[in-house]
């Protein structure tokens, strides 16, 4: 607990201040201007991202055909969190003819299956509201933290309609910011859906389940390090999870790379981060200084 709390109270009270911030002053031209550079680096380290985790996910031709139909599938507009148990199901699933163990173990996890899809949606913007959706967020997001934005577009952009694609997008350059977890994007997310209480449970909603799921796991670690085919389902699910980083990367990114100055801003930050290996806070304040640059020329 101490931990924890430690790891993420620090940045939730940094994100917050930004939060607080970005309310009051994101109409101004300068901010305007900041943001339309930071946009373009942001599709950049999600870039990077996932193709860290894809390198590691994609172990031979099968977890890349399983990819490539995911990646169609998530693209497609397929649920975030089917795409996500299904890509674990059918990896499973060949570990489990292989050895001639398919049906106890399939039985156990297609159950969860309908489970997840069904988490009921909630649709008014309420603290409770808040609390739920993002406590369904922390309990099913899996492989990486930035997976978190293909559940945030599936869900709080595109069918609950309480953000914007730009709001998401400057929700996630703030979490890049300011140092500790991505997961503290929800903190700022609920500050601008219900202000300071609103990212007080928002945070709590999404970090709560890793505190049951750490402690719950401990005395199991070993049997699943020894289980071949649960190991085939965590394989499954990280290609759904390098799956859903790229079709969120291709919906953010229509919306960030706008034109010819984004372009170049996010093919420059690209570079840098994997030739240079610079850190992205310090790309996030160079985009920034290069979208009031180009604003200003677009201008004169």
């Amino acid at each position: 607990m101490v931990a924890g709390i430690c790891f993420i109270v620090p940045a939730m009270l940094m994100v917050i201040a930004f939060a607080w911030a970005y309310a009051r002053f994101r109409s101004l031209p300068e901010i305007q201007a900041g943001l339309y550079g930071v946009k373009p680096v942001i599709i950049a380290v999600i870039l990077q991202a996932f193709w860290r985790l894809g390198r590691v996910a994609l172990k031979d031709g099968f977890l890349m055909a399983l990819g490539l139909a995911a990646t169609i599938a998530a693209v497609g507009g397929v649920n975030v969190l089917a795409v996500l148990l299904t890509a674990g199901l059918i990896a499973m699933a060949r570990v489990a003819v292989r050895e001639g163990r398919l049906s106890g173990h399939a039985a156990s996890l297609v159950a969860l299956l309908p489970a997840g899809a069904a988490l009921p949606a909630v649709i008014p913007i309420s603290l409770w509201g808040l609390f739920l959706v993002f406590l369904k967020f922390g309990a099913v997001i899996f492989g990486s933290g930035y997976v978190l934005l293909a559940f945030l577009q599936a869900d709080l952009v595109n069918r609950l309609h309480w953000l914007t694609q730009s709001q998401l997008l400057d929700a996630v350059a703030v979490g890049q910011v300011t140092p500790g977890p991505v997961f503290t994007t929800a903190t700022f997310i609920g500050y601008l859906l219900g202000g300071i209480p609103g990212a007080l449970v928002a945070t709590v909603g999404i970090f709560f389940p890793g505190f049951l799921f750490v402690a719950a796991s401990r005395p199991l670690i070993p049997r699943i390090r020894n289980s071949t085919i649960t190991g085939a389902f965590l394989d499954g699910a990280n290609v759904g999870a390098v799956a859903l980083m790229i079709a969120v990367t291709w919906q953010l990114g229509r919306a960030a790379i706008v034109d010819i100055p984004t372009a170049a801003i996010g093919a420059l930050s690209a570079i840098a981060l994997t030739a240079l290996r610079l850190n992205s806070v310090w790309l996030l304040g160079a985009g920034a200084f290069l979208g009031l640059a180009a604003q200003r020329w677009l201008v004169a």
